[in-house]
């Protein structure tokens, strides 16, 4: 049985991006920890497959699709998941993605959509869902940073920046919060083999043997990695933890 510090039974929790990647990596640990979940993300069929994933793991799961960057969509996915669910305790800002191009060959529309998208969408989210975080009494804001937010990359300019705003918003949201009984939290992934990272692969000569030699664990991470983090933070087992920004990288990020 579940310990009671990592037992998320009653609980629902909504991953934006959650239909593939490190997103449904992380709706898989939190589904097996009890977790119903609400899996947004615009890939219709994507998400209807995730969703099928989850409820075989014996919890309720909902797919709704929505443009995170979009104000009015959120809040109508905020008042769906309430209306369907009942609740929100566990909020995961996942969604993302990235235009790798270096500064001076990045156009403002691409900056202001890879802003829009990693950043701006966590801010809108957080934002419409905290009276439900704060009605749960022990709500749980889970941000999906980087390695970019140590790091800088040539390619990697406004991807790079908006992870690094992601911390820093992570440790606003969790002082103002506090008060409430809302923990705020970031992980930041290494690199990890998901579609995102497999274009950057193809677009990055040489980057797949870069990485394997400066990760200790001599591996690319797997998007199975996420589950166990994704429960410590989404459960009672981390509330006194808030404000924190947790790198998962093979030890990529301490490599001399």
């Amino acid at each position: 049985m579940t310990s009671s510090r990592f037992d998320l039974r009653g609980k629902v929790a909504i991953v934006t991006g959650g239909n593939g990647g490190i997103g449904l990596g992380m709706a898989r640990g939190l589904a097996d920890a009890g977790a119903d979940i609400a899996v947004v993300g615009r890939n219709e069929t994507k998400s209807a497959a995730a969703v099928a994933d989850l409820k075989q793991r014996g919890v309720k799961a909902l797919a709704v699709p929505t443009d995170v960057t979009d104000k009015a969509a959120v809040a109508a996915m905020i008042d769906r998941v309430v209306g369907d669910l009942g609740r929100i305790d566990i909020l995961i800002n996942n969604a993302g993605m990235s235009i790798r191009k270096p500064p001076h060959e990045l156009e403002l529309d691409e900056w202001n959509k890879v802003i829009d998208t990693n950043l701006t969408s966590a801010f809108v989210c957080s934002k419409l869902a905290y009276p439900a975080l704060k009605a749960s009494g022990n709500g749980k804001v889970i941000n999906i940073g980087s390695m970019m937010s140590i790091f800088g990359a040539s390619f990697a300019t406004a991807y790079a920046a908006s992870k690094g705003g992601i911390v820093q918003y992570t440790r606003a949201c969790a002082n103002a919060w506090a008060p409430d009984n809302i923990q705020v939290n970031a992980i930041l992934p290494g690199w990890i083999d998901t579609d995102l990272t497999r274009g950057a692969r193809q677009q990055v000569s040489g980057l797949h043997e870069r990485v394997l030699a400066r990760t200790p664990a001599g591996r690319w991470g797997d998007i199975g990695d996420f589950a166990g983090i994704a429960v410590f933070l989404a459960s009672p087992a981390s509330n006194f933890v808030t404000g924190t920004a947790i790198p998962v990288d093979g030890g990529f990020s301490v490599m001399a």
